[in-house]
């Protein structure tokens, strides 16, 4: 039997324990420490949002503040979508766990494990990168310091940095390391819980493609099975209704989890444009400040490496579901059955319908979606068929 939680998702617990989002075993210890951490992040919005209170208000001041702020605003929305969606996380998580219960074929097994490995590589490629993002952010501030020691002057440097711009209406000099402390805390953990509730998505993805990839494989099989002989109809039968099982799970599965994220994602991509356009505007104003170039650069890369990620895994969703459809057409249909052609046509109907993630209820997840303003409805996957296969599959659907 697959266990999920210790083998594919081992490497999501451990990370989503670290930052208390993980859906089991809710003490009152983890609420204090949600509370701490998500305090920590949303204290550290606040008080870069109150220099407009103690500072004059220009337009290099706007977009200067709010690059760094809607930023942290991204990392906030995110942490708080998997809090409040505790019980969406455990449902689903149980959901699939039942599903992997079900299975029993070692060559169904074997899928899973392959997705549920790919799952993990991605996932730990994502930690890598954004330790290498915490550890630029850290140089960034610690750098000044290490040239002024190794200027071997004694003149005394200022400890307030211009990066990301704070009022904490207290004396940051004095405070520095206070200030300093709270900032590369609220980074941490900001860029912890989107690596974290990002990666536990794109795991709840790739079994849903894992899951697809099944009733692909039993669909094939069980053409196999009656091609042996017409006394094994019943068993064929058996087969593609376990695949039609299989793949209404799947897809109720993630649907499941994209209508119930659906405010977050439309909160999270009003963020992430404003702070992609005002990151955009900081770099046009470059002034020589390479800790201002490299800090907006990183920025940038993070949100376009997430754009694409969550776009690809949503198009890999996709195309899984239309190679279904083209599984079903390619087998040898014609040469079964009517009970079991009659089947099959519930499934090519089915495959006549595109399936698209939506986020948000307003953005088709998709790389077309990715390089150009929006996808392209397409009203039937026939348009991905030549057109004598075309006319094949309409006949037969007519039959």
């Amino acid at each position: 039997m697959i266990s999920l939680e210790t083998q594919h998702f081992n490497i999501n617990r451990i990370l989503l324990l670290i930052i208390g989002l993980w859906p089991y075993q809710r003490s009152l210890l983890v609420e204090f420490q949600l509370i701490l951490l998500y305090g920590i992040l949303m204290t550290f919005i606040v008080f870069q949002l109150t220099t407009f209170i103690t500072a004059e208000c220009t337009l290099d001041l706007i977009y200067k503040v709010l690059s760094s702020a809607f930023f942290y605003i991204c990392f906030a929305i995110k942490y708080n979508s998997f809090w409040i969606n505790a019980d969406i996380i455990r449902t689903s998580l149980k959901q699939l766990q039942d599903v992997c219960n079900e299975i029993t074929d070692k060559n169904e097994i074997a899928i899973i494990e392959k997705y549920g490995d790919k799952a993990k590589r991605i996932t730990i490629t994502i930690l890598f990168l954004g330790m290498f993002y915490q550890v630029t952010f850290t140089l960034i501030y610690i750098w000044p310091y290490i040239h002024h020691i190794m200027a071997f002057t004694n003149k005394s440097r200022s400890h307030s940095s211009v990066h990301i711009m704070t009022e904490y209406f207290i004396d940051q000099e004095k405070h520095s390391y206070l200030v300093t402390l709270h900032r590369h805390a609220a980074c941490c953990i900001g860029l912890l819980a989107m690596i974290t509730t990002g990666t536990m998505l794109l795991t709840y993805a790739q079994h849903t493609c894992a899951m697809i990839s099944i009733a692909c494989y039993r669909i094939e099989h069980a053409m196999d099975i009656l091609l042996k002989g017409y006394k094994n109809e019943q068993k064929s039968c058996e087969e593609i209704i376990h695949a039609v099982n299989i793949h209404r799970k799947a897809m109720n599965l993630i649907n499941f989890l994209i209508s119930n994220f659906s405010g977050s994602y439309f909160c999270l991509m009003a963020a992430g444009v404003l702070c992609l356009s005002c990151n955009l505007l900081r770099l046009t104003s470059f002034t020589g400040n390479i800790g201002q170039l490299i800090l907006s650069l990183t920025n940038l890369i993070i949100q376009y490496v997430y754009l694409f990620l969550a776009n690809y895994t949503a198009q890999e969703v996709t195309d899984h579901n239309e190679y279904l459809f083209t599984t079903v057409y390619n087998v040898r249909w014609y040469m079964a059955p009517i009970r079991t052609q009659k089947m099959i046509l519930f499934l090519l109907q089915r495959g006549t319908k595109s399936f698209h993630l939506i986020l948000g209820g307003v953005f088709v997840a998709s790389l077309q979606s990715a390089a150009s303003r929006a996808l392209p409805y397409r009203t039937s996957p026939f348009f991905i068929l030549p057109s004598k296969n075309k006319n094949m599959v309409k006949q037969f659907l007519i039959f």
